[in-house]
Order: structure tokens, then sequence, then C-alpha cells
């Protein structure tokens, strides 16, 4: 596929913005690294090979008694000292490289938990003795996975919506611009908490609700670029031709209208992060027990005595921030047409 002559200025900017460059490598390696949490971090190993056949827990749930008729039909434990001796004797396991998964139990801590970084947890553990390096790999990538979605929807619903006041303008321009202001000084927390009252937030819940009100993000600015754009020499150049309206605003408006709306994603990204993670934070986001950075950072104050919670957190969400801020400060500037002039 040939770039364009403007693509190749646009991606030559990006690429001369290095601390945007760097920004984004790191960040797509971690998203990539976490995108396998389950064999980075599990508490199951990934392979066994016990009297001469394969098993992949990581895959596939297999009973106890699999491996001695002496042990349950239950679902096995692999963390049980008797059933790790049974598969050792015949055979061997491949763990992964932490040997824990987001909600694992670590068994014999040295003092209570929370326990402080060590060797056998780097990160040290939560106050439910649950691995931190584990749960930061699992809440980085969903936080990643739901920011990204949670952006990708509502900017679709909002350049849909945006295309439409500012193409036909006149009334629906009005009773639309009428909705949106009321509809955006409805009190988003206190319906979430009402809510809250009724069902037990999950990951689609959550982004449901916050899908009803982040999708007037970029509406202001697609609508802008249409009313500008709907009178131009182009624009009535395709209508005379006798182009439908659909055509001449995706096909010929939505291009330039864009501009303006990817310069605004990466930091509506951060953004989406950061309302998850305050959510979490407040007790209103994901049901309890999940890999969530808000959780960790709660309780990093609840455990004033374990300060390395907190210090977790905010390393972790801080970096996270800080990387989609330079990667949307590096496409802010390669869609500057100061920037990328010949």
């Amino acid at each position: 596929m040939t770039l364009s002559p403007l693509a190749r200025r646009r991606l030559a900017a990006f690429r001369a913005h290095r601390r945007g460059f760097y920004s984004f490598w790191i960040f797509a390696a971690l998203f990539v690294i976490c995108l396998f949490a389950e064999f980075i971090a599990n508490d199951r190993p990934l392979v066994i090979h016990f009297e001469g056949h394969w098993y992949f827990p990581i895959f596939v749930d297999y009973s106890e008694d699999t491996f001695g008729k002496d042990f349950m039909p239950t679902e096995a434990d692999y963390t049980d000292p008797e059933i790790a001796r049974a598969i050792n004797a015949h055979g061997w396991m491949l763990w992964p490289l932490i040997p824990y998964h987001y909600d694992s139990i670590v068994k014999d801590l040295p003092q209570p938990a929370p326990a402080p970084p060590s060797w056998r947890n780097p990160l040290g553990t939560d106050d439910q003795a649950r691995d931190v390096l584990a749960r930061v790999i699992y809440g980085f990538r969903l936080s990643v996975l739901f920011g990204f979605t949670l952006t990708a929807i509502s900017s679709a619903i909002g350049v849909i919506a945006g295309a439409l006041q500012g193409f036909y303008g006149g009334v629906v321009d009005l009773l639309f611009q009428r909705f949106i202001e009321m509809w955006s000084g409805m009190p988003q927390l206190y319906l979430l908490i009402i809510l809250g009252s009724i069902i037990t937030p999950g990951f689609f819940v959550l982004l449901f609700f916050l899908l009803l009100f982040s999708w007037m993000n970029l509406t202001g600015v697609v609508r802008a670029e249409f009313l500008r754009g709907r009178n131009l020499d182009y624009v009535r150049a395709a209508r005379a031709l006798g182009l439908s309206d659909l055509a001449v605003m995706f096909r010929h408006i939505l291009p330039n209208a864009l501009v303006a709306t990817l310069t605004f994603l990466p930091f509506t990204l951060s953004g989406s992060v950061t309302i998850l993670a305050s959510l979490d934070f407040l007790g209103f986001g994901l049901p309890p027990g999940s890999p969530s950075l808000g959780e960790l950072v709660s309780e990093g104050k609840n455990n004033l005595q374990a300060p390395w919670l907190g210090i977790i957190a905010f390393a972790v969400l801080g970096g996270m921030l800080t990387l989609l801020i330079f990667i949307g400060e590096a496409v802010r500037d390669s869609f500057d047409p100061r920037k990328t002039m010949t």
C-alpha cells in the first residue's frame, strides 16, 4: 500500500517528535505484553507432561483425578503440594514467569499481608495477600482495553452526531444543541450510585453507562468542521453532481473533519482510563476483586503502613497517562499543517 505525500509528511512529523514516537513504542510494547497476561502471570502451568500425555491447563480445566486415582473429581489446584508432587513424580510442569493469577492468594508469607517486595513477589502483596505485579499486569490490560473500547465507540457516535448537526444545521442543529446542553448537565456520579444500588456494575454495564455521556466530547469539534465545510466550493460541486447527503458527508467533508478529531483521540483515551480508575477508587466501578488500578490506589490509601502500594499505583497510572499524553502531542503535531508543509 502506497502512502500519499501528505500521509508521508505526517508520518515523518510523528517520527520527528522523539518523545511521542518513543512513547508510542513503549506503550505498544507494554500493551502487547499485557495482552498475553495469562501466559505471563497465572496460577496454572502452561504445559504439563504426565505419564506420556500432554496437558494444557491454561486452556482446559482438568480434574484432580486426572493425575491420580486417589484425588477427587474436582478442578485441580496445581499449587496443592500433593498434586504437584504426583505430577512431578511421573512428569513435569512448565510454569509462567509469575506463578500467580490476579486473584491468587499468596500462601506462606513471611509476615502478615500486605507484604513488602521480595524475590518471590517483586512488587509485594496487597492487603488480601494477592501478588501486586500480577494485578498490575491484568489491570493495565483491563484499563487500556476499556479505554480503547469506550474511546472508539463514543468517538464514532460523537462524529456521527456532530456530522448531522453541522451538515444540516438549522432546526436539526438547534434541537441537538439544546439536547446536548440538557444531557451534559445530568449528574453522572449520582446516576451511577443509583445504578450500583440496583445492579452490580460490570465491564459492559459500566461501558454502556459511560457511553451515554462520553459521546459528546467530540461532537462540538466535528460540528464546527461540518458547519465550515458544507459551504465550500468542492461540497457545492459534489451536490451539483447529484451525490447523496451521506456521500457528501462521509466522502468529502468527514476526511477533513477527522484531522481535528484524531488529534483529540489520545487525550480522550487517557481520560477514559482515568474515569475507570476514579470510579474503582470510589467503589462505584468494577466488582470487588477485579484487577483494577483504581482499587490498587484505594488499597494504598487504606494501608499507609505499606507505602509501596501507593507508589506502585502512582507509578503505573502516572506512567500510562504520561505516555498517552506524549503520544497525543506527537499526533497533534503530525496533523499540524505548519509542520507538514514541504
